[in-house]
């Protein structure tokens, strides 16, 4: 670290002595050629002085100007000695440490190589801010920020809506225009690739797949990509928590769509009572925003294997530092969807990330380009976790740069907390934009500029720069012409966003989906159980009430057969009693036959005997 540190010292102190000499050859050719304009001034009238360009300094304005207009373009180097407020504003933007090179300050139209602004990479973590009307350069002012930073071996992380910044993986295209430019401007211009890392959300797009569980997700930033209330997102809170406490992973859509299909029916309304319940509109609801989103194809962005934003922080073998590129141009039209999963990248760079303090260069910088749409229709808790993010990850090394038009897309306590600017041209046209015009002026540090007329007359590739010393403190503001960057400034071809993607060495970690056991497969298998042990309970019940049945119908049965045996019984006995009455009846009349015949009998026998005995017996 001494070492390092001993190194450091050097640079800087080769660095200030090459600008010093650099000044002092500027200033002896100055000399050189005041003594030529002043002879050439004897024998001819002096030239009307040029139109001065309101991006100068008042105090800058003083600069003579009876020099030829064509001299500054011939040769940038023989511009007057710096004086007034550009002398201030070169003080200003000496630093000891490493920097990243921005551009030269502009005095009347025309570029200071001896006053260079620079970012100091200390004061990245600070976060920052580039603004500005489209078409005024922001892009290129942020291409020219990660190379920058890519060159000092700081990782790089940018979020590449257009497509445009894929060009950082080739060497830039140098014409005479170009180098015209970078001359004037002391920039010693040579094409150059960077190291580049293409990512995509899911694998939509060219670039290795990024996927997050729905889990990491978490339920507050799945709430703002929903669109929910605050009912809403606290049933969803809901039910993630029964889900962790059941060990159900939330891993993609269909995990949580099945969780919340589940907690809503009769098997699982039990179980979510005991912790609250949630109503069955909410659930719809919940269930129809799902079904949009994954309308748009958002099944892709959650699932495994999940990213590991430990890989943003990599650097190349020769130390550079790894550009990683998030490409979405087919997500022009989901903005809350890809703005809510980068802040994921942040949340989890948080809670990952060890404390480091305030390190001489950051760990990670954060570009979010059109970053309007991070905000747009944000709620106020979502904001505030933006707010926290912005204001604490800073400790972890992490710099975050908000890339949008004008600095009111940024909500004001995020503003707040920004340490650098870059302020592209703005466009006056309307009230609106006049306030806004007025509102971004307010927002910079004193200075002698009129900046709502500055501001207004900057060209493309410039702007007015402001941001933090190494100790902390403002640097001047100063109008400035940005460097142009060294890579290609426009879309990469095709087959050559394909060979870095093939070459990637996180393709083989990241680029196949897995689709592991989760709560879809858990519930699945739970429903299937339930759905058996009820129809299980249904078969062994509609046993019992056929045993029960049939012991009815046996009973009944018996009971029949008991009735008809009685029926027999008593008609036996009918029978009975009528066969004996009818033996009775007959032995009664036998009876009665015989007694009658004993009677004839016995009276034929006492005529006999007594016609015996007193001889009255015929004779025959």
């Amino acid at each position: 670290m001494a070492d390092e540190r001993t190194d450091t010292a050097e640079l800087a102190r080769l660095r200030a002595e090459a600008a010093q000499a650099a000044a002092d050859a500027a200033q002896a050719r100055a000399v050189a050629a005041q003594a030529a304009l002043d002879a050439a001034l004897a024998a001819a009238p002096a030239p009307q002085p040029a139109a001065t360009d309101r991006t100068a300094a008042p105090q800058a304005a003083a600069t003579d100007r009876t020099a030829p207009p064509q001299a500054a373009a011939t040769d940038p180097t023989t511009a007057a000695p710096l004086d007034g407020y550009a002398e201030e504003v070169a003080a200003g933007y000496s630093f000891d440490g490493p920097v990243v090179p921005l551009g030269a300050l502009l005095v009347d139209g025309e570029p200071q190589p001896a006053a260079q602004v620079a970012l100091p990479l200390a004061m990245l973590n600070r976060h920052g801010l580039v603004a500005g009307a489209t078409g005024t350069g922001k892009t290129r002012t942020l291409q020219l920020l990660a190379e920058g930073l890519s060159t000092a071996g700081v990782p790089v992380f940018l979020t590449d809506i257009k497509g445009d910044l894929s060009g950082m993986v080739e060497g830039g295209e140098g014409g005479e225009k170009l180098l015209e430019r970078t001359r004037g401007i002391g920039q010693d211009w040579s094409p150059t690739s960077f190291p580049v890392e293409l990512l995509s959300l899911g694998g939509v797009g060219t670039g290795v797949p990024v996927r997050t569980t729905v889990t990491d997700f978490g339920p507050l930033l799945l709430s703002k990509v929903l669109g929910l209330n605050e009912t809403q997102e606290s049933s969803l809170q809901l039910i993630f928590h029964w889900a962790d406490a059941q060990g159900l992973a939330l891993l993609d859509l269909k995990d949580l769509r099945s969780t919340v299909a589940y907690l809503t029916s009769e098997d699982g309304k039990p179980e979510l009572r005991e912790i609250g319940g949630i109503s069955t509109a909410t659930a719809g609801v919940i269930l129809r925003e799902l079904s949009a989103l994954q309308a748009q194809g958002a099944d892709v962005f959650f699932g495994e294997p999940a990213f590991e934003t430990a890989d943003l922080l990599r650097t190349a073998d020769d130390g550079r530092g790894i550009v990683s590129a998030l490409q979405l141009p087919d997500l022009q039209d989901r903005p809350a969807l890809f703005s809510t999963f980068v802040m994921w990248l942040l949340a989890d760079l948080f809670g990952s990330l060890p404390e480091v303090g305030d390190p001489e260069r950051p760990e990670l910088v954060f570009f979010f380009d059109e970053a309007h749409l991070l905000f747009a229709d944000a709620s106020d808790e979502f904001l505030e976790q933006v707010v926290q993010t912005v204001r604490l990850i800073r400790s972890k090394g992490v710099g975050i740069v908000f890339v949008t038009q004008t600095p009111s897309d940024v909500p004001a306590d995020v503003l707040a907390q920004l340490g650098a600017r870059v302020q592209h041209a703005l466009r006056a046209f309307t009230p609106k934009d006049a306030d806004a015009l007025r509102d971004t002026a307010r927002t910079f540090p004193t200075s002698p500029y009129d900046l709502e007329e500055v501001l207004t007359s900057l060209g493309t590739g410039e702007a007015v720069v402001t941001v933090l010393s190494e100790d902390g403190v403002p640097t001047p503001v100063a109008a400035t012409r940005m460097r142009a960057p060294r890579s290609a400034m426009r879309p990469a071809p095709a087959a050559a966003m394909a060979q870095t993607v093939a070459g990637s060495a996180l393709r083989a970690r990241y680029a196949e989906a897995v689709d592991a056991e989760s709560a879809y497969e858990l519930l699945t298998a739970r429903v299937a159980q339930q759905e058996a042990a009820a129809q299980a309970a249904a078969t062994r019940a509609e046993a019992e009430k056929q045993a029960r049945q049939q012991e009815k119908e046996a009973v009944r049965a018996a009971e029949e057969r008991e009735r008809e045996l009685r029926k027999i019984q008593a008609e036996i006995e009918r029978e009975e009693k009528r066969a004996r009455a009818a033996a009775e009846r007959a032995r009664k009349e036998r009876a009665s036959a015989f007694d009658s015949f004993l009677r004839s009998a016995g009276t034929q026998l006492g005529r006999e005997i007594t016609r015996s005995i007193f001889g009255t017996r015929r004779r025959r």
